[in-house]
């Protein structure tokens, strides 16, 4: 249940410096290690393959800095370089990680990330291309364009850093087609849902800190509940249990909350309001990306997407309530992703959004039970951070 989220097992050479601190713990009191997400490898790959292509060599280890600030290393596992045909317009460097996803289950964990850099062409700037194993957005509604690879907006900003900060320090233009490979990414992607979303060809490259944080359910539901404990020990009267980063940035940003208000709920929205239930504060906000709210609004208290998938008969079922047409309804039934459902909805002036927070907002008062006297406020959130629906105070 890391960042990368893309499943099974392998074998990893270790990076240097080893990602295990504030590791989680199994319910046995096993540590768990962290790992590097998919972007991360990239961006180390790309940075080595940056100075080797610009005459400084492959450093081994080679240094990356994280979204968070911290500077980690990682070792090479491959490197190249060479030229197509005479052409000084074609030299290309490569460097080569082997991924280790510490011990968070992980269709990546012990797969070899691929960085091939070339050179631009003057004033083009840095173009990211898909290489083997990689795969290509044909649908909308992700978080890249259709037709570009599947690499997600923060690896891309790593890279971007990482290949910038290497021209300077070698006193040349950043001009660059940095193409992303996968060893066997195409056999491993038909283990995830990347081809049912539209990402054709290979697995997505992944990754918003560049750190999986394996979690074992014991584990993380224990760290809700304690949590909870922390909260009301301080004498707070209002919490708020997310889903994930972005919506949690948001309702802190909302509500101006302190982070000792803030619970990391994840997809364990059963066992968040269970131990609310037993141990209520004045006020709880709950908020979520669109497709996890949704299965809570349906009444499901895991929200894991392995335990259900985003149901878009209730989607469109929704939508006829509200009064949408035919082709409005069949619109958000054939949709990508629940997110675009309910952009969607919104450009046809349809409350797609507020609906999905209303029914949210009901599961969780019929979980808390009318004697636990929780005030509850649902904020639905979109993955740029934008509030697309509300429900409650």
């Amino acid at each position: 249940m890391g960042q990368d989220s893309q499943f099974e097992k392998g074998h990893a050479a270790p990076p240097v410096s080893e990602p295990d601190e504030d590791a989680g713990q199994e319910a046995d009191g096993r540590t768990l290690r962290r790992g590097w997400t998919t972007g991360a490898c990239a961006t180390a790959a790309t940075a080595a393959a940056c100075s080797a292509l610009f005459g400084m060599g492959f450093p081994d280890p080679v240094t990356i800095r994280l979204p968070g600030g911290n500077d980690v290393d990682f070792a090479l596992s491959q490197t190249g370089q060479g030229a197509h045909g005479a052409s000084a317009g074609q030299e290309w460097a490569e460097a080569a990680v082997v991924k280790d996803a510490g011990d968070d289950p992980d269709v990546t964990h012990g797969a070899m990330i691929r960085s091939r850099v070339f050179r631009g062409a003057p004033g083009t700037g840095i173009v990211f291309a898909a290489g083997p194993g990689v795969g290509t957005v044909t649908r909308e509604g992700l978080p890249v364009p259709v037709g570009e690879p599947a690499i997600n907006p923060v690896p891309r900003r790593m890279m971007t850093e990482a290949a910038t900060a290497m021209a300077e320090r070698a006193g040349v233009a950043a001009d660059l087609v940095i193409r992303i490979g996968i060893d066997h990414g195409e056999e491993l992607a038909r283990k995830t849902m990347n081809g049912r979303l539209g990402i054709l060809g290979g697995l997505s490259v992944l990754g918003t800190t560049g750190i999986v944080i394996p979690y074992s359910c014991a584990a993380w539901i224990a760290s809700i509940h304690r949590g909870i404990d922390v909260a009301r020990a301080a004498g707070l009267d209002h919490v708020a249990a997310s889903t994930g980063d972005v919506s949690e940035r948001a309702v802190a940003r909302h509500y101006d909350l302190p982070e000792i208000a803030l619970l990391d709920m994840g997809d364990f929205a059963g066992g968040t309001l269970k131990y609310l239930r037993r141990h209520p504060v004045a006020r709880l906000t709950i908020a979520g990306g669109v497709a996890k709210l949704s299965k809570l609004a349906q009444g499901r208290l895991d929200l894991h997407s392995k335990r259900h998938a985003v149901d878009y008969d209730w989607l469109s079922a929704r939508m006829a309530d509200l009064g949408a047409d035919d082709d409005l309804i069949a619109a958000i039934r054939t949709a990508n992703t629940a997110n675009q459902a309910v952009a969607i909805a919104a450009a046809a002036g349809m409350p797609l959004g507020d609906t999905i927070a209303d029914g949210a907002r009901r599961t969780a008062l019929d979980t808390l039970g009318p004697e636990c006297g929780i005030a509850v406020d649902v904020l639905v959130v979109d993955r740029a951070g934008t509030i697309v629906g509300r429900a409650g105070r």
